[in-house]
């Protein structure tokens, strides 16, 4: 049997279900309909290179080792930029091109570099280009011309000035279009075993659209939303037209799979600076005098000047101060003799880090005191209050072997903060850029439709979605516990193939008739992974002006 998987970034079911009611998705109600679905539980945190990482291994981040666009690096106070070569285990179409099946697969995050399948690979937003893809997204490169212009998707997002939203929603629609179209030939073509193609904008429009379209959100603007309250709308009904025309043009027999990395929702208008509570408790002094001139400074450049010529900059002059701008960004300003508790604080993944002796270079914490100390600030964390509401800011503080388990544990946060909902809507963590100020504030008005990298009016929830249809499928079957990491061991079982040893998914069984599918003996020893391999320094400063432009900081 052959498979289709298609990927709506930040899909969710709380737009889904009442736009389905009244009509407006007549393809994903129909395959809800015709198949089987339910809610798909997200990693924590909800965010794209780890959790579509755990969808297409099987594995949770301590197994796979990705737990967001950048890693601290291990020793150090820098920051480096994370590629597919630092997963450290085999995707889906890794494990069927190795068993024979043919494998197309289109624009997935954390999927540069390219990595030789039995097919045809094309990379996602990571690749280190601003406008669309070049030979080097593609395996093999022999076939760049055949999916050519393929758009990355991605559109300038930090800047928002007037008649930006209409600008991006008319990119958003064009770059689907596009990329549809390049699908479609390729289905023409060739009757692929399978076939996997990514959408972002579900995920981009939630980001920019959701506080025009929801009038209960603290950031609506009633006169922008009696223009654009209707585009969000407007990009899933052109997303299910889209997937209409894929499924026509799929082969007889071709399982389907629909699914979301994570869900989306409103962010409110509360943002929280993790290191200035940390100064507040004790935990972390900041230096005094001036903060951070030379990161604060050229990022302050960089965002602004038109994307040619951040690419020119940073690929070129200043192509060697990337880590040392991300990291200062980051981690500047910080007195690390007097401080014994840290965060990046980054919204992607909100966390914090001991300054253990031994470990980081200029480490207080004694190794002996860190689990005493790790739990006083897990129970401090779990009792920070909202300022106005008493409500608690955090859902949970995560010791991080809690989450995770795996050789690569040791590579996310000692803690790990799973934020609680303000009235609803998300709180958002920013950068304290390197100076004492208050811990949690409201966004002036200037800033509630904000940019990526600001604070955006869309943000991710941990619930995404699962639709499956095709052969064999029960109709009408609603799903229950399913999670990102079952959706790889489904699709090899779709598939035929053997399921590798020490996978955390399962498959899913519920959603097929009753014996349908045939579990094949587990699988030989999966190769070793080739070594990672960083970006060069060139290629760094790319990605990170592209995630930047991207609004991921």
């Amino acid at each position: 049997m052959r498979l289709a998987l298609i990927g709506l970034d930040g899909a969710t079911w709380d737009l889904i279900l009442p736009w389905a009611e009244q009509g407006h998705l007549p393809t994903l109600t129909g395959l809800r309909r015709a198949g089987a679905g339910g809610p798909l539980a997200s990693t924590v945190p909800p965010v794209s290179f780890p959790a579509w990482s755990t969808l297409l291994t099987g594995l949770n981040p301590g197994k796979h080792g990705i737990y967001d666009f950048t890693q601290r690096l291990p020793g150090t106070y820098r920051i480096a930029f994370l590629n597919a070569t630092h997963r450290r285990a085999p995707t889906l179409w890794r494990l069927a091109s190795q068993a024979g099946r043919r494998v197309a697969a289109l624009g997935f995050p954390a999927t540069y570099p390219p990595e030789p399948v039995n097919g045809l690979l094309v990379s996602g937003f990571d690749s280190p280009v601003t406008t669309g893809v070049d030979r080097s997204c593609v395996y093999p490169p022999a076939q760049y011309a055949e999916i050519a212009p393929y758009p990355l998707g991605g559109i300038q997002e930090v800047r928002i000035d007037a008649g930006w939203h209409e600008r991006a929603l008319h990119q958003i629609l064009l770059g689907m279009e596009r990329r549809t179209a390049v699908a479609l030939r390729l289905l023409q073509q060739e009757n692929w075993d399978l076939f996997a193609l990514h959408y972002g904008e579900s995920d981009t429009a939630a980001h920019h659209f959701w506080a025009l379209f929801d009038a209960h959100s603290p950031r609506h603007d009633p006169a922008r939303a009696a223009q654009l309250g209707g585009a969000l709308l407007q990009v899933y009904r052109a997303l299910d037209a889209a997937l209409g025309r894929l499924l026509a043009a799929l082969p007889p027999e071709t399982a389907v799979v629909v699914a979301s990395d994570h869900g989306a929702g409103g962010a409110g208008d509360w943002v929280v600076h993790l290191n200035r509570w940390l100064a507040q408790q004790g935990w972390l002094c900041f230096q005094e005098g001036p903060r951070r001139p030379l990161a604060a400074g050229l990022r302050h450049l960089g965002l602004r000047l038109p994307e040619r010529l951040q690419e020119w900059a940073f690929r070129g002059p200043l192509h060697g101060l990337v880590d040392r701008v991300e990291s200062g960004n980051r981690l500047g300003g910080i007195a690390w003799e007097h401080t014994a508790a840290f965060s990046e604080e980054v919204n992607t993944l909100p966390g914090v880090w001991l300054n253990v002796q031994g470990r980081e270079p200029a480490g207080v914490v004694p190794p002996g005191a860190y689990e005493r100390q790790r739990d006083e600030l897990v129970a401090a964390l779990e009792g920070w209050r909202h300022p106005e509401t008493g409500a608690p800011l955090l859902q949970r503080a995560w010791r991080r072997e809690a989450l995770y388990d795996g050789p690569w544990v040791h590579l996310a946060p000692d803690i790990v903060l799973e934020p609680a909902l303000d009235r609803g809507y998300s709180v958002t963590f920013l950068s304290s850029g390197g100076r004492a100020g208050p811990a949690a504030r409201r966004l002036a008005p200037q800033e509630r439709l904000g940019a990526k990298g600001g604070s955006m009016n869309g943000s991710h929830r941990p619930e995404g979605i699962v639709l499956l249809a095709g052969p064999g499928v029960r109709q009408g079957a609603q799903l229950e516990g399913a999670a990102l990491a079952d959706i790889a061991p489904t699709a090899l079982a779709v598939l035929g193939l053997p399921l590798p040893a020490g996978l955390d998914g399962r498959v899913l069984h519920e959603a097929f008739q009753l014996g349908f599918l045939h579990t094949a003996e587990p699988a030989a020893a999966v190769p070793p992974l080739p070594p990672a391999v960083p970006y060069t320094p060139e290629e760094e400063a790319a990605v990170a002006e592209r995630l930047r432009g991207l609004g991921y900081r």
